[in-house]
C-alpha cells in the first residue's frame, strides 16, 4: 500500500482551516468595526439630546437624538429623554450586513448615557490637575 498523495490531503486539509480561519477573522473584524461605529452614533446621539435639555432651543431632544444617530450611520432605537430632565439614555442599531460564514443579515446594537448639568462652570479652574484621579487622590 503507497502513501503517495497522503501529503496533498494533509495540505488541502491545512488550506482549507486556514481559509476558514481567515473568514472568522474577517467577520470579527467587521463585527467590531461596526459595534465601534454604533457605539460613536450612540454617544453623538446621547450627547446632542442632553444640549438640548440643557440648553434648550426650538428643537425637539429625540429628534436630534435621531439626526446625529443617522449623521453616523446608525438606526436610534430608543431615546429616554424627557423635557426638563438632565439625563438622557439612547440606542442605537447598526446593520452590519451579510458575513461571510454566518449566512443572514446581522446587525449590533450600542447604548450610551449622557448627564447634562446645566448650572457647571464652562470655565475649568487652571488650578486644578487635569490628571488628577477623585476616587484614588495622590497621597
Amino acid at each position: 500500500m503507497s502513501e503517495r498523495g497522503s501529503v496533498t490531503v494533509l495540505a488541502a486539509v491545512v488550506v482549507l482551516i486556514a481559509a476558514v480561519l481567515a473568514l472568522g477573522s474577517a467577520d470579527v473584524a467587521r463585527v467590531l468595526a461596526a459595534a465601534s461605529v454604533a457605539q460613536d452614533a450612540a454617544d453623538a446621539a446621547a450627547l446632542a439630546a442632553a444640549q438640548e435639555l440643557a440648553l434648550p432651543t426650538d428643537a425637539d431632544a429625540a429628534a436630534l437624538a435621531s439626526e446625529y444617530a443617522e449623521r453616523n450611520g446608525a438606526r436610534l432605537t430608543l431615546c429616554d429623554c424627557v423635557e426638563g430632565g438632565l439625563s438622557v439614555r439612547v440606542e442605537v442599531n447598526l446593520d452590519v450586513g451579510p458575513l461571510l460564514l454566518v449566512p443572514g443579515e446581522r446587525s449590533v446594537t450600542a447604548g450610551a448615557r449622557a448627564i447634562a448639568d446645566p448650572t457647571a462652570d464652562p470655565i475649568a479652574d487652571p488650578t486644578e490637575d487635569p490628571v488628577a484621579d477623585p476616587v484614588f487622590p495622590a497621597q
